[in-house]
């Protein structure tokens, strides 16, 4: 057990030593709590900036214009023609609703006509402000074919309908998916790095046998198995740390609510930490130098990161690329947390957990059979 303490202790003082090491080891992981935030931590509430043209400037149209300035997120400005082009050209309006004369008569007939809504920025702005606007109308318009050539009956029918004496209760429902979403690629930009991170500790399995220093050690009381055995504590010691000061910059550096309780995001990544090494392993046992073992790196661990949907929704990828990540440890850690920020109990996700178990354990007997085979490694294990 002393000797396993010495090699642990031995290795991490070697390797934290480097500042380079530590800025990579430790600081990095965090580069991906700063992207996620740039990109999803803008202000949630969005308020619409909409130019009104009154052409018609009769009962109705000044009606509904003020109809509009009540409404929530929406700021009117009154413009005159002329100003419609450049300011929804400059971007500094984002829809133009235009009242064109013969309005009102049109709404007083009960066929809405002489409207028009400008923008350059499409239905995902000028949907808003259509469903409440055209239902406004509509109603008007129908209260116009009932009470017909009467004006008496229809400003009474109006009056009512605007001072309606229901009252409509409204909650406001906070929007998760902008937190969901950076705890997603926060933490799939870690899955990366630890990736990385187990590959460079356990390639000092080769550089220390290209130095000679591994079989000095052999020479020794120390055996192969205590050596590779310490070389997986210092993988998980520093994973374990990586995972550690992530979430605690997530959640109380950050305020990100990872929707997840502290320990059970904690679990997971740690589990894929195992899945690290036993990766990191398979690649250093098929690999005859440190050059090689960089790129088999390369090779496996950015092409699985991208198709797992570490940096983006996988959604979007093909579905024969979608298939093909069903069986990566990546995409099934991600999808355990995704089901544990929508409610699910780590308990009942027990079929997750045993996949990503399978996943360590698979990866780990390939290492070993492979040191075992390997003669070049005298017999690792």
């Amino acid at each position: 057990m002393q000797t396993i303490i010495w090699l642990i202790t031995n290795t991490l003082r070697v390797t934290l030593k480097n500042k380079k090491n530590i800025i990579m080891y430790i600081f990095v992981p965090l580069i991906g709590i700063f992207i996620s935030f740039l990109a999803y931590g803008g202000a949630d509430k969005t308020v619409i900036q909409v130019g009104i043209v009154n052409d018609d400037n009769h009962t109705i149209a000044n009606d509904t214009i003020r109809f509009l300035e009540g409404l929530d997120n929406v700021h009117i400005q009154k413009i005159s023609n002329k100003e419609v082009k450049d300011k929804v050209a400059s971007g500094s309006l984002d829809c133009v609703i235009s009242f064109q004369d013969g309005f009102t008569e049109s709404v007083r007939q009960g066929k809405p006509d002489h409207i028009q809504i400008s923008s350059i920025k499409g239905a995902q702005i000028t949907s808003f402000v259509k469903s409440y606007l055209y239902n406004y109308i509509d109603n008007i318009a129908a209260i116009s074919r009932v009470a017909k050539t009467d004006q008496t009956k229809f400003d009474q029918m109006v009056s009512n309908y605007q001072h309606a004496n229901f009252k409509v209760t409204s909650k406001t429902l906070s929007d998760t998916s902008k937190s969901e979403n950076m705890t997603t690629y926060s933490l799939g930009f870690l899955i990366m790095i630890m990736l990385m991170s187990a590959g460079n500790l356990s390639e000092i399995i080769l550089k220390e046998k290209e130095n000679r220093i591994y079989f000095r050690l052999l020479s020794t009381p120390i055996n192969a198995r205590k050596y590779i055995f310490s070389n997986i504590v210092v993988n998980m010691i520093v994973m374990f740390i990586q995972v550690i000061l992530t979430l605690v910059f997530m959640t109380f550096v950050f305020h990100i609510d990872i929707h997840i309780p502290f320990w059970e995001a904690a679990v997971v990544m740690l589990l894929f930490a195992l899945i690290a090494v036993g990766i990191s392993l398979v690649i250093v046992a098929f690999s005859n130098s440190t050059k090689s073992s960089g790129a088999l790196q390369n090779l496996i661990i950015v092409p699985t990161v991208m198709i797992s949907g570490c940096f983006w929704p996988i959604e979007i990828m093909p579905t024969s690329i979608q298939k093909i990540a069903d069986f990566l440890p990546q995409r099934w850690t991600l999808e355990t947390l995704t089901k544990l920020q929508q409610g699910s109990s780590l308990g009942s996700l027990y079929l997750n957990i045993l996949i990503l178990l399978a996943f360590a354990i698979a990866f780990f007997l390939i290492a070993v059979y492979k040191f075992s085979r390997n003669s070049h490694t005298r017999n690792f294990v």
